[in-house]
């Protein structure tokens, strides 16, 4: 499953959720939650329902943020939105393998069953249940974070300084995301680059997020989606290097470990180049 860029489109916007398939984003993200006022949140669940129901040939990704568990408004975003069958449903406010269960169990009583992707690490306390979404990683689509959301709730000012980089207390939050996407042995998501306009600060988070382990990035603005793929698509090189990896173990299939350009390599970075060659197809 590629997921380099995951664009937010609001869900009260047809005009855009149309558009928006043309943009090269992987997913696109219908959001029923913080892009809509609660008086559209009606019109909004048709809207997205309706776009579900069209052609699926483009091969995008569509997957609907649902509102919050504690907003009283999830379940009747599920029985609008399931029965179109959305590729997976995003939950803000995510909290945990309870979380998960809770909106697995509202599911099944709708009907359709489809992955859920978390967005994590909303809020200070959640930070803390991390490592139970390993429990139900058959569930998940992936695992991702809100930093705007924590800033907010830490009380930070801004999630990033004026280069762009993430406030102390975040980058904490950030790193923990890598090490409990790969627990749960899903996609590791990176979360948005507000300051849409800033082109640079984008193309330095998007690269230094590729390095960290994130396999994509979220984006709320066209602009970002070239950027981001860029970021987040192996180069010709690093692609011709993984498979001289691979070949090297495969001609030699007793040898735990090979030199390479005069470096020595073992089963660490045969995983890492099998994992590049995948994510570049």
């Amino acid at each position: 499953m590629k997921l380099r860029s995951l664009l937010f489109v609001p869900g009260d916007r047809p005009d855009r959720m149309e558009k928006a398939l043309g943009l090269g984003a992987d997913a696109l993200i219908l959001d029923l939650e913080d892009a809509v006022s609660l008086e559209n949140k009606e019109s909004a669940r048709t809207n997205v329902a309706a776009f579900l129901n069209g052609s699926r040939d483009h091969g995008i990704k569509l997957i609907v943020r649902v509102n919050p568990l504690d907003s009283g408004l999830t379940q009747t975003d599920l029985n609008i939105i399931l029965k179109a069958n959305p590729d997976a449903i995003m939950l803000p406010k995510a909290d945990g393998a309870n979380s998960v269960q809770q909106t697995l169990h509202t599911m099944q009583e709708i009907g359709p069953v489809v992955p859920i992707l978390p967005l994590t690490i909303e809020t200070p306390g959640a930070l803390f249940s991390l490592s139970e979404y390993q429990n139900v990683q058959e569930k998940l689509y992936g695992l991702t974070w809100g930093a705007e959301d924590l800033s907010a709730s830490l009380g930070t000012k801004g999630s990033r300084d004026q280069e762009g980089v993430l406030r102390e207390p975040l980058k904490l939050a950030r790193s923990l995301i890598v090490f409990a996407a790969r627990a749960a042995q899903v996609p590791a998501i990176e979360t948005v680059f507000a300051d849409f306009k800033n082109e640079d600060n984008l193309r330095i988070a998007a690269n230094q997020a590729a390095q960290d382990g994130f396999t994509g990035m979220m984006a709320i603005h066209p602009a970002q989606i070239p950027i981001i793929n860029k970021a987040f698509t192996p180069s010709m090189e690093e692609i011709a290097h993984a498979k001289q990896i691979v070949e090297a173990f495969e001609s030699n299939p007793g040898q735990g470990a090979q030199q390479i350009n005069g470096k020595m390599i073992d089963a660490a970075h045969l995983k890492l180049a099998k994992s590049l060659i995948e994510r570049s197809l």
